[in-house]
């Protein structure tokens, strides 16, 4: 589509979404009132969580922005959420400026527990925060899981699943062989 159509579009439905969140929220949602944001897109915040966007924010078809109860999600200035990108934050998940994230990036500040008594039914989790620094590149297809901490300036390589620490002025790539197995008849 072209980008002023797009644009046409975007922009005003933006800023009925972000009014429309600001209704509900007050005090815990801060965010630009003139920024991208597609109408198939979602931001969903618990009572108690909080959510803070930056300037000049774009947010993609099928991308999702869910802050549960006592989370606390900053996304920083100049920053895109591409098509169906996924963030859930119920402890903390803070994004820098000038970050780009390609289709299908998910970004996850916990795990279930399923130790917890119940199992999953009982809606448990594991929380620790995620930390991303300024202009980083998340290629497609990347999950990024609780207790995680990338530096600023870094590049995480499409396919990844990362947790741990990684440290600034780094390219993250996870190499994963291929094994071709000949298939044996039984005759």
């Amino acid at each position: 589509m072209n980008k002023y159509v797009r644009a046409a579009i975007c922009v005003p439905f933006g800023a009925v979404k972000m009014f429309w969140t600001k209704l509900f929220h007050p005090k815990n949602f801060k965010a630009p009132l003139i920024c991208l944001v597609s109408p198939y897109t979602e931001i969903t915040m618990d009572h108690g969580a909080k959510l803070s966007i930056g300037k000049v924010f774009k947010m993609r078809d099928g991308a999702k922005i869910r802050v549960r109860k006592g989370g606390v999600c900053v996304i920083g200035s100049n920053t895109s959420i591409n098509s169906n990108n996924i963030i859930v934050c119920h402890d903390s998940v803070i994004i820098g400026d000038n970050c780009r994230f390609s289709p299908n990036v998910q970004i996850y500040d916990h795990d279930h527990d399923f130790r917890a008594n119940g199992g999953l039914d009982a809606m448990k989790y594991r929380t620790g925060p995620v930390k991303i620094g300024s202009n980083v590149w998340i290629g497609a297809d990347t999950v990024i899981l609780r207790g995680t901490e990338i530096g600023d300036n870094c590049v995480i390589g499409a396919g990844s699943v990362i947790k741990g620490y990684f440290p600034a002025n780094s390219v993250v790539v996870q190499k994963r062989g291929t094994e071709i197995l000949p298939i044996e008849f039984n005759a």
